[in-house]
């Protein structure tokens, strides 16, 4: 007899939002659930580029779905973190000063060898699929969303790391002149983030291409970046530049700066509080709802073995 366990991320069918509730694809590419004259689709000409079309919306993983409604897309899309645009939420109007195109992706480090290439080649060379997951910030908010992309492991098999890497260290790009937060000298630019191998390998570690059955608008960090949905939103680098495969731990952007708030592994745990405020629950972005916060934000079945061993290292912020 077959007897199918779910796994963590997924609900019963019945259970489910219906697609046509909050995925009507038509409607979102036709802007006519208020996108007014592209107002809040940042800077790639209302995701229009050319090829666009044949690539977006992409094939919807049945696999990862969702315990919650999508967030709207007028919600999320204009409340984001990207400091190298500013510290506010309402980030939109600098990041449209993000050039995407072209962009080119590094990857080095302990590899076969190390090589340059386009973020479209790349995205024509793996695929793309959709998948919904959830996002957890460390602020203690939080929101759905469909991201368009591919695994993170599909790019490692691409670099063929050697059997000495251990590490994944990601970096942003680095422009002062078109991004105006990078000129404040008290941060450590450009953005780095960091995973193990292992980390990296796991099923749900993505790179991110597109959102709403679209191409990635600038203040979400196009035009690739990372979403590694058990971990806090600061893990997910933005609009990345290089992918280096290295031997030792990475120190990242915001352990650097303060690594008892934000530390390398910075894993979703709601009984460990941040140093100024409860991570016990999250505000749901575009609704008046507070909902508890999950171990490693809902996906523990999944990862919670990555840690097995780690026990002395302090696993969450």
């Amino acid at each position: 007899m077959l007897i199918k366990r779910r796994r963590g991320w997924e609900i019963p069918d019945h259970l489910a939002t219906p697609e046509a509730v909050f995925l009507d694809r038509r409607t979102l590419i036709g802007g006519a659930a208020g996108l007014a004259a592209g107002s809040l689709l940042g800077g790639r000409a209302a995701w229009a580029a050319a090829g666009d079309q044949a690539l977006y919306p992409a094939p919807q993983n049945s696999a990862y779905t969702l315990d919650r409604p999508l967030t709207p897309e007028r919600f999320s899309a204009d409340y984001n973190n990207f400091y190298e645009f500013g510290t506010s939420k309402t980030v939109l109007p600098a990041a449209n000063a993000l050039k995407t195109q072209p962009w080119t992706l590094k990857i080095d480090g302990l590899v076969e060898k190390p090589f340059e290439i386009g973020v479209d080649d790349l995205i024509r060379k793996v695929g793309l699929e959709e998948r919904l997951y959830r996002h957890r910030c460390v602020e203690a908010w939080s929101m759905a969303v469909p991201w368009t992309g591919f695994p993170l492991a599909k790019l490692v098999a691409l670099a063929k790391p050697t059997s000495g890497a251990k590490y994944i260290r990601f970096e942003t790009f680095l422009d002062k002149a078109m991004a105006p937060g990078q000129r404040a000298f008290f941060y450590p630019w450009p953005y780095t983030e960091g995973l193990t191998l292992a980390e990296a390998g796991n099923d749900l570690a993505f790179m991110v291409t597109g959102i709403y059955g679209k191409s990635l608008p600038n203040q979400f960090g196009a035009p690739i970046r990372l979403a590694v949905p058990w971990k806090y939103g600061f893990k997910s680098a933005k609009s990345l530049v290089k992918i280096s495969f290295t031997a030792d731990r990475p120190k990242t952007f915001w352990e650097g700066l303060q690594a008892s708030e934000y530390g390398f592994w910075a894993n979703v745990n709601p009984a460990v509080p941040h140093p100024r405020w409860s991570q016990a629950t999250e505000r749901v972005l575009g609704t008046d709802q507070r909902v508890p916060t999950l171990i490693y934000n809902g996906y523990g079945e999944q990862v919670a073995g990555l840690y097995k061993g780690l026990e002395g290292e302090r696993l969450f912020v």
